[in-house]
């Protein structure tokens, strides 16, 4: 029997051909870390279910995007701790709050890296929701003045990027036009434009201790099941001014990521979140598999997907499989 003249193991026989003809290239400036900054001097406290990963306080959060840096990692996302929380998350736009003193500090000793403030009121609200909270409700439009409030005190503390993770509708446009106002239209807003309810976000909540106290989110953030759904919510986004788009999370909507690369063409972003770290961590753990090949393999599928940059609990080890 005739054989096809195209065998396509031949460019699979050996490293240096599997490496010349690999279509996706993953490297250490596709990443970005997520760190978690809280108050105190010398806190280095490790979040139980995020095995490496640590609640740090700013001296050591300094310490820790200094280390970032020199691995090639671009750029960090903060989110806050802060020492008291209220209904109306005032710890988020505090000039003097948390996250506002934390980009001061690594602006100020870490040359070379994009500082990421993530806009939200979750972790600052004593209901844990991502919003004010009127007659037991997440009231959208007196939302968007405190997330404006809380992006404007962000910008200035120096954060390179702004990025809103509510899923108000129209908070772009809302903080768009705050900053600008004030002098910041220079500032990027990277969008979570298609933000879902997902079951994955568990141990970010442990972490910074922003589970609602009543009910849950799917009121604001997306249902799982829709595709369409997050088209037009990126559309809107894009159209309100957002710079940047974000797909959260990443692997269990890598169709979604996809579809929001090829039909609109924006820089991209996907975060590999908390639950998804964990799986791989614990499985690894527990010797199920090889953790170093499950990071690369997971991170590359989201680049493969369309993903500029990746979020990532992994990033440094990452990096330095890489490099």
């Amino acid at each position: 029997m005739a054989f096809p003249a195209h065998r396509p193991r031949r460019l699979r026989y050996s490293a240096l051909l599997r490496e010349a003809v690999r279509e996706t290239r993953l490297s250490p400036p596709d990443l970005i870390s997520p760190l978690f900054v809280c108050p105190g001097e010398n806190v280095r406290r490790e979040i139980p279910s995020m095995p490496g990963n640590f609640n740090l306080s700013i001296d050591n959060l300094v310490e820790e995007c200094r280390e970032t840096a020199a691995l090639g990692i671009p750029g960090v996302i903060l989110f806050g701790i802060p020492p008291r929380k209220d209904a109306v998350g005032s710890g988020g736009f505090d000039e003097r709050g948390i996250v506002q003193e934390a980009v001061r500090a690594v602006k100020r000793e870490v040359a070379n890296l994009l500082v990421i403030a993530d806009t939200c009121m979750c972790e600052y609200t004593d209901h844990g929701h991502c919003g004010q909270v009127v007659e037991g409700d997440v009231d959208n439009d007196r939302s968007l003045e405190l997330l404006s409030k809380t992006a404007l005190s962000q910008a200035r503390a120096g954060a390179d990027i702004i990025a809103p993770s509510d899923m108000m509708d129209g908070r772009v446009a809302a903080i768009r036009s705050t900053l600008d106002v004030h002098g910041y239209e220079k500032t990027p807003i990277l969008a979570y434009a298609a933000k879902y309810a997902s079951a994955f976000y568990g141990p970010f909540r442990d972490a910074a201790d922003s589970a609602p106290r009543f009910g849950d989110r799917r009121s604001y953030q997306m249902d799982p099941a829709n595709q369409r759904e997050a088209v037009k919510e990126i559309a809107a986004d894009i159209e309100e001014g957002a710079d940047l788009i974000m797909v959260k999370p990443a692997m269990p909507y890598l169709d979604v990521l996809h579809r929001a690369k090829t039909e609109f063409n924006v820089p991209t972003a996907a975060y590999q979140v908390s639950g998804e770290f964990a799986m791989i961590a614990a499985a690894a753990r527990n010797g199920w598999l090889d953790e170093k090949a499950a990071v690369l393999e997971s991170l590359t599928s989201i680049k493969r997907a369309g993903a500029d940059l990746i979020l990532t609990y992994f990033s440094k080890q990452a990096a330095r499989l890489l490099n």
